[in-house]
C-alpha cells in the first residue's frame, strides 16, 4: 500500500522521473512511499515528502484509492494507492523547474513540474499508473 501526493501549480503536476533500466525516462510518477504497518496512509505521505524534500504538505482533502497492475522491465507488480491532493509551503518550489531527491535506500530521483497535456502522449513521457490522467482532467474539469 502506498500514499502519494498531488501537488499542483496551475497546470502543472510534481512527479517523480521514472526510468528503464537502461536509463531511458519512462514515465512519471507521484511522490510518496510505502505506507507502514498500523501507520494512517495520511501520516505516511506526510512523512515521505519530509523525508524525500524536507518539505511538510498539507493534505487538502480526500484521497482516491486505486489499485495498480503493472509490468516494469518484465516484472509483475502490484500495489493499491492511496492518492492525495497536497498544497506544498511556499517558497522552496515555487519558482524551481524540477528537485533532485533521494530514495530511502540512497538511489537519487528526479522530481519535475509536468504539464498534464505532455504526458500520455505520444513521444512524451507516461502518467502512472495507467489512466490516472483521464481522471485528474475530470477532477480538474468538476
Amino acid at each position: 500500500m502506498k500514499a502519494l501526493g498531488l501537488p499542483w501549480r496551475g497546470r502543472q503536476l510534481l512527479v517523480a522521473e521514472v526510468y528503464t533500466d537502461d536509463g531511458r525516462l519512462k514515465g512519471v510518477r507521484q511522490l510518496g512511499g510505502s505506507v507502514e504497518f498500523v501507520e494512517p496512509a495520511e501520516a505516511a505521505l506526510v512523512r515521505e515528502f519530509r523525508d524525500e524534500l524536507g518539505l511538510t504538505v498539507r493534505i487538502l482533502g480526500v484521497p482516491f484509492v486505486t489499485e495498480n497492475l503493472y509490468t516494469h522491465e518484465g516484472s509483475p507488480g502490484h500495489e493499491v494507492l492511496f492518492l492525495f491532493p497536497v498544497g506544498l509551503p511556499p517558497g522552496p518550489l515555487d519558482t524551481r523547474e524540477c528537485v533532485v531527491f533521494h530514495e530511502d535506500c540512497g538511489t537519487p530521483c528526479v522530481a519535475r513540474w509536468y504539464d498534464l497535456d505532455v504526458l500520455d502522449r505520444d513521444g512524451g513521457p507516461a502518467l502512472y499508473p495507467v489512466g490516472l490522467k483521464a481522471r485528474l482532467l475530470a477532477e480538474r474539469r468538476s
